[in-house]
């Protein structure tokens, strides 16, 4: 489990219905189920209309990222690339035909097949570039849905703002219904502004941040098999993977 999405979002909430009880505001003028519906059902609506279905189902399939972050882990990664080092250098390069078979990830079964196939490392480098490049264009999709659906909650409060002015403008002549229509218009732009910066878009930058770590792995893999097919020196492909660590602390450390 991610604390930090977790403490996150109870911080978020948390300020601002603490901050309303702090100014006397009873909790129950926040809890509108009209303005819940027009935010939420909008929202979803306008972000539906925006993209296609295939990557709207792989958005909420990713949205498990943002809570629970992928097992992939850099150490492995550089304890995996060394152990096929040692293993091609003890026993030549088609000794990782086996390993090809048992490895989980697609990217590494891919890159290791072509080393096994002994394809030129330029190549070898160009195709698993391609093969990184589609899937961070594919990848990228999930957090431009949350993103998108964080750039239309807000309009979609003031509609619903709108709205609630509309019924209280219809019933000045009643004043009983003033307040309910009055309350109606500035719930739901809190609850578009909520949708929006505590929810929608930290979720597109959490599911960017994960991107940026699976490629640095990707990148890291990539660079381990050329080390690999050039025939270089386990301990020496080790430390150039290490770099990346180094380079890309922020990553490793969140």
């Amino acid at each position: 489990m991610d604390l930090s999405t977790i403490i996150g979002i109870l911080l978020g909430i948390g300020a601002v219905f603490g901050g309303a009880a702090l100014e006397g505001l009873h909790m129950s003028a926040l809890m509108q189920p009209t303005a819940a519906i027009i935010v939420l059902g909008g929202t979803a609506a306008a972000t539906i209309v925006s993209y296609p279905l295939p990557t709207l189902l792989t958005a909420l399939k990713d949205l498990k990222k943002v809570f629970m972050p992928p097992n992939e882990d850099p150490e492995g990664v550089i304890k995996n690339i060394i152990n096929y080092a040692a293993k091609a250098r003890r026993n030549g390069l088609i000794s990782l035909e086996q390993e090809a078979q048992t490895v989980k990830d697609s990217f590494t079964k891919k890159g290791i097949s072509l080393v096994v196939d002994g394809i030129d490392p330029q190549k070898l480098r160009e195709t698993m570039e391609i093969e990184l490049g589609s899937f961070e264009a594919h990848a990228k999709g999930s957090a431009e849905v949350f993103e998108s659906a964080g750039g239309f909650a807000p309009t979609i409060g003031i509609i619903g703002a709108v709205l609630g002015l509309i019924h209280v403008m219809s019933n000045l002549s009643d004043p009983s219904k003033l307040g309910g229509g009055i309350a109606v218009a500035f719930v739901a732009t809190i609850y578009g502004l909520m949708t929006a910066n505590i929810f929608c878009i930290p979720f597109g930058t959490k599911l960017k941040h994960r991107l940026k770590e699976e490629l640095l792995q990707k990148e890291m893999v990539i660079e381990g098999l050329i080390a690999i097919q050039n025939g270089e020196n386990p301990h020496f492909i080790e430390q150039k993977l290490r770099a990346y660590l180094h380079d890309g602390g922020e990553k490793k450390g969140k």
